[in-house]
């Protein structure tokens, strides 16, 4: 029997890629069922500290330039200056939403944005319809 050099083996994967899509599967469908618990021992919290929720600032600037910050009113072209007086009686840890129109400028938002900003506030947010 004479060995023809030539002939090159092939190899038949087939069955190999057919086993590892089976276990792919299987594991697919046992995944979410796995739950591993550790017990922990947690330590005891302070009863006495009392965690503050502090209310949001709402910023709504109107169509016609007017803005609006929670129940007081101001003006567009003063505010930065109104509005680092009015935030000193204010949190500045609290959170910021201004509200817009949407057919205002948006360098016009964008300053307001600045101005609050400025004013010490870190969580600024822009308010969306969704």
């Amino acid at each position: 029997m004479l060995y023809d050099w030539d002939d090159k083996p092939e190899l038949n994967i087939t069955p190999l890629v057919d086993v590892m899509l089976v276990l792919l599967a299987i594991l697919m469908v046992i995944a979410p069922n796995i739950v591993y618990e550790e017990n922990i021992k947690l330590p005891q919290g302070s009863v006495t500290k009392q965690i503050s929720k502090i209310p949001p600032v709402h910023i709504t600037i109107k169509k016609d330039g007017t803005l609006q910050v929670n129940k007081d009113n101001f003006d567009l072209n003063s505010f930065e200056d109104n509005f680092y007086k009015y935030s000193r009686k204010l949190d500045l840890k609290a959170s910021v939403l201004i509200s817009a129109d949407r057919s205002l400028d948006y360098g016009v938002v964008m300053s307001i944005l600045a101005a609050v900003k400025q004013s010490g506030f870190t969580e600024v947010s822009l308010a969306t319809n969704g």
